[in-house]
């Protein structure tokens, strides 16, 4: 990539933006939200032209994209949409039919066959199917389904083989827009361990920080017009960009010491990389970085801190017997449990309606067919919902009026001022209508909302979606810090390992519940064929 510049309008995205990937290595795109990472996987595709500059790669070099039309392909088998990621292979595949076909097989065609067989077998043609068909077992589609259309496929299969296509082939350059978006656990895992090993060259736009860090030897981040290449994982980058800062203030420490700081935080770094080639790779990178190569992030984090208003007693929540049947679905089956002092409680499983039925049922929304839920005096409760529309639809005060109706009556608009610009409303966006507001934003004031209401007990619905890494990092370590009780549902691997002491998996046929980190539970492989048996039954 050189000297590649983009603008819309008087808005300016890239400006002179050189650099170079190299094969072997996995580059995280990271940047806020509207800083124009998809805009960038855009450029490199060739979907958008720079205004200034040029993209180049070498001469024999394939490039795959994750597709992000799932109805594209509804009229082709699933094996044959696979294959259609290599473009060269599937077109030779189209013209040795077409001439196979034909009734008046001319000396000509035999000549065109053979050249084309040549060339279809230097492509590997022939492990084609095959290949295409590990692609889609690893991500969890069945055999049964490789010979169906696509058009008779669900949503979430759909994704699974657009991945796959991108993933044929062996392509020189891979470049994935979200891959992990609606994918389930295993599949993730698969995706992980394909990109650990795959040799040649992925660049990646993900919100999802445990995939980043599993994956990354590289953070690509953008970041007012320019991309800069930061050796590392995404952990790796936000750490060291906060030491950074902090030795940038420590103005009177001697540059030995400095170097030593350094020095310790990349040891401590490095002992917890695993033993695969990839992270021994960016082991080696990371010894050889200097001083110089950290550098303050100029990336604005909102601050998220719940304060409990008062103890929790012993006496938390009781569960007997939920039960709830929507559209015909029984969502909760005979759900028992008790929540204690403490407990820090993932809702995991696969039904999404179930884990915000049982929310929305705590919190007194809707009530239960059957069974009862008692929840201790001491407690006050505050619930973050996965809609929350209703709260902004019809809204035409201003942020510093909208959160004025959640806060105490004594609070100042000079406090309610401030407490918006911790959360990067400052200044004049304090005064944005709240009904105008981007998804971020809206998640960004539910949580102001639940952070006035000083309750020692959170449920929280899906609170990542919608928000940047910077806000997603915030709200993950308010949680871990928070002093209180804890009842979420996420999607987020690395936010449910850091904040649950304890998983309930929600299934047709009862709970799972288990006081363990999600690591832990997913790695437990007697526990995941229970679980299992818990869905099949």
């Amino acid at each position: 990539m050189h000297n590649v510049s983009l603008r819309y309008g008087d808005k300016k995205l890239f400006e002179d933006v050189n650099l170079k990937f190299t094969p072997g290595n996995c580059y995280g795109v990271i940047g806020a939200n509207g800083a124009g990472k998809s805009t960038f996987l855009k450029i490199l595709s060739g979907e958008i032209e720079p205004q200034t500059g040029n993209v180049s790669m070498g001469p024999d070099e394939r490039l795959a994209v994750l597709k992000q039309d799932h109805f594209e392909y509804e009229e082709y088998e699933v094996l044959k949409t696979v294959i259609m990621g290599h473009e060269r292979l599937h077109q030779i595949m189209e013209e040795k039919d077409a001439i196979y076909m034909k009734a008046d097989f001319s000396e000509e065609d035999g000549m065109k066959a053979a050249e084309l067989e040549g060339e279809f077998a230097e492509l590997n043609g022939w492990e084609a199917e095959s290949d295409a068909a590990v692609l889609l077992k690893g991500l969890g589609i069945p055999e049964e389904l490789h010979t169906k259309k696509m058009a008779e496929l669900p949503g979430a299969d759909k994704v699974k083989v657009l991945l796959a296509q991108a993933l044929f082939g062996n392509p020189d350059i891979l470049l994935l827009d979200e891959p992990t978006n609606h994918l389930d656990i295993q599949a993730i895992q698969w995706l992980e361990e394909f990109l650990i090993n795959f040799e040649n060259t992925v660049i990646v736009v993900s919100h999802d920080r445990h995939f980043l860090n599993k994956v990354c030897t590289h953070i690509a981040d953008v970041d007012f017009g320019k991309i800069e290449i930061f050796v590392g994982n995404y952990d790796f980058w936000y750490e060291s960009s906060q030491l950074a800062l902090r030795l940038a203030q420590e103005a009177n420490k001697k540059k030995e010491e400095k170097i030593k700081e350094l020095q310790n935080f990349i040891a401590r770094f490095s002992a917890n990389a695993s033993k695969s080639k990839q992270a021994t790779s960016r082991k080696k990178m990371l010894d050889n970085i200097s001083l110089d190569d950290i550098k303050p992030s100029s990336r604005k984090y909102p601050y998220i801190a719940f304060t409990p208003g008062r103890e929790i007693g012993n006496d938390l929540l009781m569960v007997e017997n939920l039960s709830k049947t929507i559209d015909g679905v029984k969502v909760l089956n005979n759900v028992s449990f008790t929540m204690n002092k403490g407990d820090k409680i993932a809702l995991v499983g696969r039904d999404e309606i179930a884990k915000t039925t049982l929310l929305r049922i705590l919190m007194g929304e809707i009530e239960p067919d059957e069974g009862s839920f008692k929840w201790g005096v001491t407690t006050s409760q505050s619930y973050f919902p996965k809609d929350n529309a209703e709260f902004f639809e019809n809204s035409n005060l201003t942020l510093v009026e909208w959160l004025r109706q959640f806060s105490p009556e004594d609070q100042t608009e000079t406090f309610l001022r401030g407490f918006l610009g911790r959360m990067l409303f400052s200044g004049e966006q304090a005064l944005k209508k709240a009904n105008v507001l981007s998804g971020g934003e809206k998640v960004r004031c539910m949580l102001s909302k639940m952070m006035l209401s000083n309750s020692n007990v959170l449920l929280l619905d899906e609170p990542t979606n919608h928000l940047d890494l910077e806000s997603i990092t915030a709200l993950n370590n308010g949680l871990i810090k928070f002093k209180g009780s804890i009842l979420f549902t996420s999607h987020d691997h690395q936010f449910v390992n850091s904040i649950a002491n304890r998983l309930i998996e929600i299934t047709p046929n009862g709970i799972i519940d288990k006081e363990m980190s999600y690591d832990e539970y997913v790695a437990d492989k007697s526990l995941q064929q229970q679980i299992e048996t818990m869905y099949a039954s």
